[in-house]
């Protein structure tokens, strides 16, 4: 007989709906994905309770579920704000899923549940503070401290994206309104914006390490230029949060040379005469959201 999964976690991205089982060693014991219909509520909640049914019909009924979203829950009034998935803005998710599903589900931003993954038993496992950086399409972030997520007063904390890049002239747009935001220079597209300014070249930021590697001046220099604003930014988070850990995620969190490079270039921007806190590559890698979310319970 079956033994029902301890942990359940769903993450509800924009492209796909991702879910996981973990075992009480967390250990993956099913794992699964489909399509997220493309601006349609009601079909995205339904696509997301049949997955967690199809769990409970396979490897046991009873798993606490997790969801981990591209946003917020705002504490007010339940409803999602600030969602990459716009159809979500505005909707009960966590009614509307407990209603589905017939059980209690606990939802967090999926850059918590980012941090939670690699905080539980990922590259900052036995740290106590862990700040979780996602670099990718966007740039966001989470904390968890002695192994809760850290969701704040307004259920923005770790939304380090979204303040301006020291250093820089604030001139560009982003859009969320503010100008000059960290997501602006550290996204992937921020990193394609920067070497096209620069030198009028169209490259993807693989293509851009690739040449570097290969000893292409230009993109060397682009590489230097965002790890010397990957420095700034995450000295502004030690100097505030003074965390243990800080693990990054997201496609450019595999240029290797990161973990090199930016922790010899932020200590002159650090309120302290050393600098502990480590920069580590995540160990789940695509995998550490969905397993955060299944982390939200203990």
């Amino acid at each position: 007989m079956s033994v029902a999964p301890l942990r359940i976690g769903v993450d509800l991205g924009g492209s796909k709906i991702e879910i996981i089982a973990l075992g009480d060693d967390g250990a993956v014991m099913l794992r699964e994905r489909v399509a997220t219909p493309q601006g349609d509520y009601a079909a995205t909640i339904m696509a997301a309770a049949k997955l967690v049914e199809n769990v409970d019909q396979r490897v046991g009924a009873g798993g606490t579920v997790g969801i981990g979203i591209p946003g917020a829950e705002s504490l007010p009034s339940g409803l999602i704000k600030n969602a990459n998935s716009t159809c979500l803005i505005g909707q009960p998710l966590r009614r509307d899923l407990q209603q589905l599903l017939r059980r209690e589900v606990r939802i967090a931003n999926d850059a918590n549940c980012f941090a939670l993954s690699e905080a539980a038993d990922g590259a900052g496992a036995g740290a106590r503070v862990v700040f979780g950086v996602i670099l990718g399409t966007g740039v966001g972030g989470g904390i968890v401290v002695d192994g809760k997520v850290l969701t704040g007063a307004n259920a923005i904390a770790g939304e380090w994206g979204h303040n301006p890049m020291p250093g820089e002239h604030h001139k560009k747009s982003c859009y969320c309104g503010r100008k000059g935001c960290i997501e602006l220079y550290l996204s992937g597209p921020g990193l394609v914006r920067d070497h096209r300014r620069a030198t009028g070249a169209d490259c993807s930021p693989a293509e851009i390490v690739e040449r570097a590697a290969a000893g292409e001046t230009n993109c060397e220099a682009t590489l230097q230029r965002y790890e010397a604003r990957l420095a700034r930014a995450l000295a502004q988070v030690i100097n505030i949060l003074d965390p243990d850990v800080i693990v990054l995620g997201g496609g450019l969190s595999n240029m290797d040379r990161l973990y090199e490079n930016v922790p010899q270039l932020w200590a002159e921007h650090v309120f302290s005469d050393r600098v502990a806190t480590k920069l580590l590559k995540h160990r789940h890698g695509d995998s550490s959201g969905v397993r955060g979310a299944a982390w939200l319970w203990p």
